[in-house]
């Protein structure tokens, strides 16, 4: 059988820090950011850099996910483990959603970035999010729990969604766990493929600077950094309220587990690089998975946790929400009673999940929540539309770093976290990500 190695060699030879990484895209993110500003149209024109790397990045994230699943499941033995890491973990993901919704609510109301700017309703170019908000109304509720059932037990693995992905390996790992011991040796071949899907991922890994290089030089060079100082307080006030809730309310959480949520950001300084400047948390989710398991938790866990959470624990996007659903409604002069917002904080937990996987999910979402709310106009969107950019990175980061902490979380929940193994990662000794690598090298045991 064969399993991953999480012991690092005796002694170590530290990489200059110019060949980490995280060093890397922090550098390119700078560069591009200096080029889209210096030379807008040049920035603009490399936006195929970034498109291209986040395309290379989902090219592998069916079959990550659907191997790290299914080996998980059929090595958890018992079935019922299944049900309950998949309880606690939808319970983690309703609370805290909700959290995050009330956080938006109340500092919208304490800060109100909206308020004075008087803005008529009719004067606002509705034509600008129709697009956005047509999108919103092909989605449902029921539309989403449909396209969880793919066409094809195959074309889960290629249209590449997340669920349909997560659908298939949970069967198919169940499967395989009932079959028991003449399915031995297909579960072998899942854990040998694996260990060449996560080598490629180290392979692709490699581009990451320059795919961050060409995403924040296209943010830059077509929207500017002026158009920031016009929606200024709204951006400010959006990047502080999501700094507050991961160090504040994620952090908490994290001390009564036992871990540190600075040391956890500083464990993955180079994904959240990545994720900021790509601004798509999905870049960054097959390291995430490397290394919350080379961090001491389950396999299993972990494969079901992540890619669940990218679609039911989206921190950021519902602080989002009802942040701007209210600067929208103070900026266009509408008063919403607290019965309105409760609606408005409901109708904004179901529509997250009805629009969970749509491109450009988080506006999207609002779309779909605003033609639901008829008192907030849904053309006051253009208010913001310029800014979203801008506002998708802070999302992005916020959804990534709390399903960080909810795997680890479940994982102690569910008695199978190495705290030993998660003490080490974070503390960085060793230095896990010069290790990664070779955590992935294959051990047979006998």
């Amino acid at each position: 059988m064969i399993a991953h190695s999480v012991e690092a060699p005796a002694r170590q030879v530290r990489k200059p820090f110019y060949r980490h990484l995280y060093a890397q895209v922090l550098a390119a993110i700078v560069l591009g950011a200096l080029l889209g500003h210096v030379w807008p149209a040049g920035g603009e024109a490399l936006k195929p850099l970034g498109d291209g790397f986040i395309k290379l990045v989902k090219m592998i994230i069916a079959p990550v996910i659907f191997l790290t699943v299914v080996g998980g499941i059929a090595g958890m033995r018992e079935l019922g483990s299944v049900g309950r890491v998949a309880l606690k973990a939808f319970g983690y993901f309703l609370v805290f959603s909700t959290l995050a919704l009330i956080v938006g609510l109340v500092v919208a109301n304490v800060v109100q970035p909206g308020a004075g700017m008087n803005v008529d309703p009719a004067t606002l170019d509705a034509k600008a999010v129709a697009g956005y908000a047509h999108d919103a109304h092909e989605t449902s509720v029921t539309g989403f729990l449909m396209a969880i059932i793919p066409t094809t037990m195959v074309s889960a693995l290629t249209e590449g969604s997340i669920l349909q992905t997560l659908f298939v390996a949970i069967l198919f790992g169940i499967s395989l766990s009932l079959v028991g011991r003449p399915a031995e040796p297909v579960l072998e071949l899942v854990e040998r493929l694996g260990l060449v899907v996560f080598k490629l991922t180290g392979i692709l890994m490699k581009a990451a600077p320059i795919g961050a290089f060409g995403a924040i030089a296209f943010t830059i060079g077509k929207y500017g950094v002026g158009s920031l100082i016009n929606l200024g307080a709204l951006v400010a006030t959006f990047y502080l309220t999501s700094l507050l809730f991961v160090l504040i309310v994620l952090g908490a959480v994290a001390r009564a587990h036992g871990f540190s949520i600075l040391k956890l950001l500083g464990y993955l300084k180079a994904e959240l690089l990545l994720v900021l400047g790509t601004s798509s948390s999905e870049a960054a989710l097959p390291n995430l998975i490397a290394k919350l398991e080379a961090a001491g938790c389950d396999r299993g866990v972990v494969g079901l946790v992540v890619p669940t959470g990218y679609s039911f624990n989206l921190d950021g996007t519902n602080i989002y929400m009802t942040l701007a659903a209210l600067f929208i409604a103070q900026a266009t002069g509408v008063h919403l009673s607290l019965g309105d917002q409760l609606l408005l904080m409901a109708v904004a937990m179901l529509s997250s999940k009805g629009a969970a996987g749509v491109t450009g999910a988080g506006f999207v979402t609002l779309a779909a929540t605003l033609s639901i709310v008829p008192s907030v106009p849904v053309a006051g969107m253009a208010l913001i539309l310029g800014v979203d950019r801008f506002m998708s990175e802070c999302r992005s980061l916020t959804n990534f770093i709390g399903n960080a902490v909810a795997a680890i979380v479940v994982a102690r929940w569910e008695g199978k976290l190495d705290r030993a193994a998660l003490d080490r990662a974070l503390s960085q000794r060793p230095l896990v990500e010069e290790n990664l690598e070779a955590a992935v090298e294959p051990q047979i045991i006998a």
